[in-house]
C-alpha cells in the first residue's frame, strides 16, 4: 500500500460487501445473544431507559418517584410523575431507546437495549465499508470491521441502553458519508475539468449538489442531539472536508484552487454541515415544544408563544451547560481522559455475587460482572499505531493517516482540557473506530502494495493474521465479563490485568 492508493479505483465491490456483511453478522451474534440476560438497570440506564419510555408516552422525559428502578424492573413502568424531568442530555438517543421499548414492551430488559445493539451492529458494517473506501482494500475493510466487532467496549455499549453508542454510530456514519462525498467530488471535478475548452470560471467549476455532505450534516445533527460532544466532531469533520476540497481542486489543475475552495466550497460546506446540524438539533426538541410538559417549557413568558418557547429552550440550555461545566462529583470509576486509550481505569457497569443455587450458580460463590474494558491488546496496539499515524501524517503527508486521526482528535483531545470534570473511560467508545483505523492503516503499510515482493508479503500477512487471531482469542477470553455471565471469583481475578481494573 503506498500513497498512490488514494487515487486508485475501489476494488471489486462483491468481495468488499461479503467481507463487511460477514463481520456484521459476527457483530450481531455477539451483541444480540442473551441481550436481556441482566434483568436490572445497568449503570446510567437508570436515566436513559426510563426517559426513553416516557418520551414515547408523553413526548418528553417525565420525573419518577424515589425507588422507581425496582418497580420499573418488576414491570411497573407507568409509575412516573405528572411533571417533566430535568435532564442534561438532548433527546435523540433516548428516543431510540424508547423505540425499542415501544416495540417490544418496556417490561422486557432486552427492549431497553435492542436499539443500541442495532446501532452497534450497523457501526461494524459502516466501519468496514468506510475502511475499504479509505484504504482501497477489501482485506483492510474486513479487518477494520472484525476488530470493531470483537472489541469489548463496543460490545458492552451495544448491550446497554446508554447514549454513547448512538453518538458513536452517528459520527462514524457521518465520517463514511464524507468519505463518499470526497470521492464523488473528485470524480465529478475531474470529469468537469477535462471537458473545459477555455479558461475555468472565476470561482472554479461547479460540481452540483453534494448530497452525501448534506447527509453528513444530518447525521452530525443527530449526534449533537444525542450528546453535545458531537459538536467536536462537527468542527473537526468540517475542517477535514474543506481540506479535502483544497486537495481536490489543487490536483485538478485549478491555478486558483485556494481562492476557489474558500469562496465556493467552504461556504457550502458550512451550510451543509453546520446549518443542517442546527436545524436537525432544533427539530429534535419537537416533543418538548409540542407537549408542553417538559421541564422548563414555560421558563419565559412574554406573550408571544413562539418566542417564549425558543427563549425557554435557550434558558434550559444555559442551565444544562452550567451543569456540564461544573460537574466535579467524586465517583469511584472517574478516570482522567489521558488514560482512556490505555484503558487505565475502565468502568464497572454491573457487579453481583450469587451463592450456591442462585441463578444457576454451581459453586460456593459466583460473580456476574459487566466491565466496559475494551480488548486490552487491541487498545494498546492501536495507541502505538496512532503514534505511527501522527508520524505518517506529519512527515509523509499521508491523508489517510490524517483521516484515521480525525475521530481521535474530535473524540478524545477536547476532554484533555477538562481535567477537573468527572469523566469516564467508557466515553472512549466514540473514538474507538478511529483507533481501529489507525491499527489497520499500520497493518496496510506493513503488507505493502501490489508491487511488494511476494515473500515479504507472505510473511507479513502471516504476522498480521497471527496478531488478528490473538486479538480474537483475547476477546473470547474477556467475553464473559462483557456480558454478565456467571464466573468464579478466581476467573474474575484472571481478568484483572491491571490493579486499577477492580
Amino acid at each position: 500500500m503506498n500513497k498512490a492508493t488514494d487515487r486508485r479505483a475501489l476494488p471489486a465491490p462483491l468481495w468488499g460487501w461479503l467481507g463487511a456483511l460477514s463481520v456484521t453478522a459476527l457483530a450481531a451474534l455477539l451483541r444480540f445473544w442473551e441481550l436481556g440476560r441482566i434483568k436490572t438497570l445497568v449503570f446510567d440506564e437508570t436515566y436513559y431507559v426510563k426517559g426513553g419510555w416516557t418520551l414515547w408516552r408523553e413526548g418528553v422525559e417525565m420525573a419518577w418517584p424515589e425507588g422507581a428502578n425496582k418497580a420499573f424492573e418488576a414491570g411497573k413502568v407507568d409509575s412516573y410523575l405528572p411533571t417533566g424531568d430535568y435532564v442534561v442530555h438532548p433527546e435523540v438517543g433516548k428516543w431510540l431507546i424508547g423505540l425499542g421499548e415501544a416495540l417490544f414492551g418496556a417490561a422486557d430488559p432486552a427492549s431497553w437495549r435492542v436499539a443500541s445493539a442495532v446501532a452497534g451492529t450497523l457501526s461494524v458494517l459502516v466501519l468496514a465499508l468506510a475502511a475499504r473506501r479509505l484504504f482501497r482494500s477489501n482485506l483492510l475493510g474486513f479487518l477494520a470491521g472484525l476488530l470493531l466487532a470483537i472489541d469489548g467496549s463496543a460490545i458492552v455499549h451495544s448491550r446497554t441502553g446508554m447514549l454513547d453508542n448512538f453518538l458513536a454510530f452517528f459520527v462514524l456514519a457521518a465520517f463514511a458519508a464524507l468519505l463518499r462525498d470526497r470521492d464523488l467530488f473528485r470524480a465529478r471535478l475531474y470529469r468537469t475539468s477535462s471537458r473545459l475548452t477555455g479558461p475555468p470560471p472565476l470561482l472554479g467549476v461547479h460540481c452540483g449538489i453534494r448530497w452525501w455532505r448534506l447527509a453528513a450534516g444530518i447525521l452530525l445533527g443527530l449526534a449533537c442531539a444525542t450528546k453535545w460532544s458531537g459538536l467536536y466532531f462537527l468542527a473537526v469533520f468540517g475542517i477535514m472536508t474543506v481540506l479535502w476540497d483544497f486537495a481536490a481542486r489543487r490536483r485538478s489543475g485549478d491555478a486558483r484552487w485556494a481562492f476557489t475552495t474558500l469562496l465556493r466550497d467552504a461556504p457550502t460546506a458550512f451550510l451543509s454541515l453546520v446549518g443542517t446540524s442546527a436545524l436537525v438539533y432544533l427539530g429534535s426538541w419537537g416533543g418538548w415544544f409540542i407537549s408542553g410538559k417538559g421541564w422548563g417549557r414555560y421558563g419565559v413568558t412574554g406573550g408571544n408563544p413562539l418566542s417564549d418557547a425558543l427563549a425557554s429552550l435557550w434558558k434550559y440550555h444555559r442551565e444544562m451547560f452550567a451543569f456540564h461545566v461544573s460537574l466535579g462529583t467524586e465517583h469511584p470509576y472517574a478516570a482522567p481522559a489521558w488514560g482512556w486509550p490505555l484503558q487505565i481505569r475502565p468502568t464497572l457497569f454491573y457487579f453481583r455475587t450469587y451463592d450456591t443455587g442462585e441463578a444457576g450458580c454451581h459453586l460456593e460463590r459466583c460473580f456476574s460482572a459487566i466491565s466496559s474494558v475494551g480488548n486490552p491488546l487491541l487498545w494498546w496496539l492501536s495507541c502505538l499505531a496512532a503514534l505511527f499515524c501522527v508520524y505518517a501524517a506529519l512527515f509523509w503527508r499521508d491523508g489517510r493517516a490524517a483521516a484515521c486521526l480525525s475521530g481521535i482528535i474530535a473524540g478524545w483531545v477536547p476532554w484533555l482540557f477538562f481535567p477537573e470534570r468527572t469523566v469516564f473511560t467508557f466515553y472512549g467508545v466514540v473514538f474507538l473506530p478511529w483507533l481501529v483505523l489507525c491499527l489497520v492503516y499500520a497493518a496496510g503499510i506493513m503488507l505493502g502494495g501490489e508491487g511488494t515482493e511476494r515473500g515479504r508479503r507472505f510473511y507479513t500477512a502471516l504476522f498480521v493474521g497471527s496478531i488478528a487471531t490473538l486479538l480474537v482469542l483475547v476477546s473470547a477470553f474477556f467475553y464473559p465479563v462483557w456480558t454478565g455471565q456467571l464466573i468464579s471469583p478466581a476467573q474474575w481475578q484472571w481478568h484483572l490485568w491491571l490493579p486499577t481494573w477492580d
